[in-house]
């Protein structure tokens, strides 16, 4: 059950709601955010459509500059760990490799982009496993099946580029903008869903009303 005062920003989660209960009405108070995050996956799928070889492009710049960052952090590292006589000797290997990286990504973007693919694959089936296991969580009326939705295409997107990982960068983005666009629309049916539900426990009465 869930107590409604005049005023609260939010409901008061009685001591007996079902974890369920709990969670969606967790992320029904949070709508917005998966409203944005559904928005940017729509701009960044349509930009993807647009100019997809600035994209790929883009996201190994992107990469390599990553790399080259926490390269020079890690051997930074490693010299005060040296300063104040602790180990140091992972920290400057995994600096050195993360430089090594870095150079490749730049200089020979082809072969980046190959481990890019690999590593963007293993990225969407963890994430689009862990939505999934969230939607089972969520409450069917709270939109479960959109939030399951975009959980399936990011572990089919990640699936599909193990299997293909050298079909081409331009169809390599191509998916990703799809992947994107799918995954964006999908939150942004959910935070529409979810904010109707929020509003309908805020305001009860005018929600039978409009039913």
């Amino acid at each position: 059950m869930t107590t409604i005062r005049a005023g609260d920003p939010s409901p008061t989660f009685a001591p007996g709601m079902s974890p369920s209960d709990a969670v969606s009405a967790v992320l029904a108070r949070n709508w917005w955010a998966f409203a944005i995050r559904g928005v940017l996956g729509i701009a960044v799928g349509l930009v993807t459509f647009v100019i997809p070889a600035a994209t790929m492009l883009a996201l190994v710049l992107l990469f390599a500059v990553y790399m080259l960052l926490d390269g020079v952090f890690s051997i930074v590292a490693a010299f005060r760990a040296a300063r104040q006589h602790d180990r140091w000797g992972l920290l400057a290997l995994e600096g050195v490799a993360d430089l090594v990286a870095g150079a490749i990504a730049i200089l020979w973007p082809g072969i980046t982009v190959v481990a890019f693919v690999l590593l963007i694959a293993a990225w969407a089936i963890v994430s689009g496993g862990l939505v999934l296991a969230a939607a089972f969580r969520l409450n069917i009326e709270h939109g479960r099946w959109w939030l399951a939705l975009g959980g399936a295409a990011s572990v089919i997107y990640g699936a599909l580029l193990i299997v293909a990982p050298l079909i081409g960068a331009l169809v390599l983005t191509w998916w990703f903008g799809a992947y994107a666009l799918v995954f964006g629309v999908a939150l942004l049916i959910l935070a529409f869903r979810l904010r109707a539900r929020h509003y309908s426990r805020l305001h009860p009465a005018v929600a039978r009303g409009a039913t």
